[in-house]
């Protein structure tokens, strides 16, 4: 039968993202626990999809370490690797940094307020215990900077290693969120003032407080 020209056809790019991003977040958010096995049928029905966005998500959530697909076996969420994350860490680090480096004083005051309110709801998240809501509000916050200098290759690089670094954040913000709120505070003062080399220093801080020792122990255990 003929096909209307009026009627759109639905946009396959944007339903293969938005099946990337929603088993991304299960993963990060520890919805899907390490080892816990990923059938593409029942994440299909779970979604409303078909398999075939399913099959492609987890191939990219393959690529950015976040599951271990065995062709014609199994997918399984990865357990955290201790090298994989301080991998993850130095090179996101180092796209912040970059970012912080090109904007510090340059962000509009829209920007940092933007952020000053991030850093409120990543304070209260906390303060409710909600670690996932300070994820969200941590990520928001340091997503000012690097919206704002439009770098397609950093905002790429970052989402395809930033979620395997927040996966990690979940064990620090329990254990350091205030310290984390502090730094943030510290951040968006010297982004504001135009502290180029103190703003990113504190943000190279704030990444590599990030340890690995934990998951190395248990590694070796």
């Amino acid at each position: 039968m003929p096909i209307p020209d009026s009627i759109p056809g639905v946009d396959r790019t944007l339903l293969r993202d938005d099946v990337f991003h929603r088993l991304r977040d299960a993963i990060v958010a520890g919805a899907f626990l390490p080892g816990e096995q990923l059938k593409d049928g029942e994440l299909a029905e779970w979604l409303g999809v078909s398999r075939t966005p399913v099959r492609e998500a987890l191939l990219r959530l393959s690529a950015s370490g976040l599951v271990v697909t065995r062709p014609g076996r199994s997918t399984t969420v990865s357990e955290i690797d201790p090298r994989a994350v301080r991998d993850a860490r130095d090179v996101v680090a180092a796209m912040h940094v970059l970012a912080v480096r090109e904007m510090a004083g340059k962000l509009t005051d829209a920007h940092v307020e933007q952020m000053r309110a991030a850093n409120r709801r990543f304070a209260a998240a906390l303060d409710a215990g909600d670690i996932a809501a300070a994820l969200d509000a941590d990520e928001e916050l340091h997503a000012v900077p690097v919206a704002a200098l439009g770098n397609r290759a950093i905002e790429s690089v970052l989402d395809q290693f930033g979620p395997v670094v927040r996966r990690a954040e979940r064990d620090r913000f329990l254990e350091d969120g205030r310290a984390s709120h502090e730094r943030h505070d510290r951040l968006i003062d010297l982004m504001s003032e135009g502290d180029v080399a103190a703003a990113s220093a504190v943000t190279f801080e704030t990444w590599h407080t990030l340890s690995v020792d934990r998951w190395s122990a248990t590694t070796r255990h």
